[in-house]
């Protein structure tokens, strides 16, 4: 008999989320979503306080191993968090998302070099000030989604190591749309090395924000999840040693891509329900004050019945996703199709009821007194972020 019950720590961790949330995420959320000028939200001191208190809590190093310092808790256990700080500010829990994935990515390709272990992940686990958040860079100006066109010669990363000085010289661009990319310590860079591989001919390299010839673009201004810092970046003969390359070109790049997509698209589904129970919530609640026709509006049936819809989708999308948070406890990292039909399904409804439960408060859904056209703004982005649902159920529908 499967038990839906969140067993002790999960409650416990549920409870300490929604505290959090409440009292610090949802409050800076809200104010630095108003401010005008990205530069302004990203030099706050309200968003750096959210950043380092996420830390103090363990928030950042959920999936990193206990013996580097993590907490080490699975996939649904790490959802259920994801889901409550998303209810609160999905920008601030995006943030955490990125950083946490890149981390991970060390833990997995780096497990066996200690150097770097300890250089980049013990002081990751150990940080408590925000600052040591960390980022990963794959799309660049002219490869996005068709980096997972794994096989064509003609699509590779532009971006390139080659050896020097007996280490690697990185020079190239990534995105505007690398998450963390201006605030991030340290970047795990895809970059290619065999042009003759196309996209296998990448290898994953370790660079240091701080190192000479690493430039950040400004924080794009967007049009939701304008908390979550989001920039491109610029290597320039950035040199950094031999052992920085965790992971070879070659073969092997189909197999950390799809580990990758598995591991993200998990993390966004539940993002993408801890967003939508925040709309339905504001509007349930709006429904059974506001009076029309000498009644509240939540007793008509055309407002009750997309309240109805709305709920019910919540509990299908997050049903989703315990069953490939499941699958990732089983066997790491999980089954694509799984994180994939989770995603694209939590992720594609989040827009349509957010949409819909603005509605539900008419004109007043459109108004920045309430919060509901955050939340519409964010949900569109959810969308499209590592990778558009388009692109991705193509992806997943190629495994079935």
């Amino acid at each position: 008999m499967i038990d839906f019950t969140p067993d002790p720590m999960q409650q416990q961790l549920i409870e300490t989320a929604r505290k959090f949330g409440r009292d610090h995420v949802a409050p800076a959320e809200i104010a630095l979503d108003k401010i005008g000028d990205p530069k302004e939200t990203f030099a706050a001191d309200a968003y750096w306080s959210v950043l380092a208190q996420a830390c103090e809590l363990g928030f950042h190093k959920m999936g990193i191993m206990e013996e580097y310092g993590g907490l080490g808790l699975d996939a649904q256990s790490i959802g259920l968090v994801w889901e409550e700080l998303a209810f609160h500010g999905a920008g601030f829990t995006a943030s955490l998302i990125a950083s946490s994935v890149a981390q991970q990515l060390i833990t997995v390709m780096a497990s066996h070099n200690k150097e770097l272990i300890d250089q980049y992940v013990l002081p990751f686990c150990a940080d408590r000030t925000g600052r040591k958040f960390s980022a990963w860079g794959s799309s660049e100006p002219n490869v996005g989604s068709d980096g997972k066109n794994y096989y064509d010669p003609n699509v590779r990363h532009h971006t390139t190591a080659v050896k020097k000085d007996g280490g690697w010289s990185i020079s190239g661009t990534k995105s505007d749309f690398v998450s963390n990319a201006g605030i991030a310590d340290v970047f795990v860079i895809f970059a290619n090395v065999d042009p003759a591989l196309g996209i296998r001919g990448s290898g994953a390299f370790i660079v240091p924000a701080d190192a000479p010839g690493v430039q950040r673009g400004l924080p794009i201004d967007k049009l939701g999840l304008r908390v979550l810092n989001q920039a491109a970046l610029y290597f320039e003969d950035v040199w950094i040693p031999e052992g920085n390359m965790i992971f070879p070109p070659g073969e092997g790049f189909p197999m950390l891509h799809q580990m990758i997509i598995t591991v993200g698209s998990l993390a966004v589904g539940y993002l993408a329900v801890g967003l939508m129970r925040a709309a339905y919530q504001e509007a349930l609640e709006y429904s059974k004050v506001r009076v029309q026709w000498g009644k509240p509006i939540f007793e008509h049936q055309l407002v009750a019945r997309k309240l109805f819809e709305c709920y019910q989708t919540i509990e299908a999308a997050r049903a989703l996703l315990w069953k490939a948070s499941w699958l990732a406890r089983t066997r790491f990292p999980g089954d694509l199709k799984a994180s994939l039909a989770g995603r694209i399904f939590a992720t594609d409804n989040a827009i349509r009821h957010t949409a819909e439960m603005v509605q539900v408060l008419g004109g007043y859904g459109i108004s920045k007194e309430y919060k509901l056209e955050k939340y519409l703004r964010d949900a569109k982005l959810l969308q499209i972020m590592d990778g558009t649902n388009e692109t991705l159920m193509m992806k997943a529908a190629a495994q079935l």
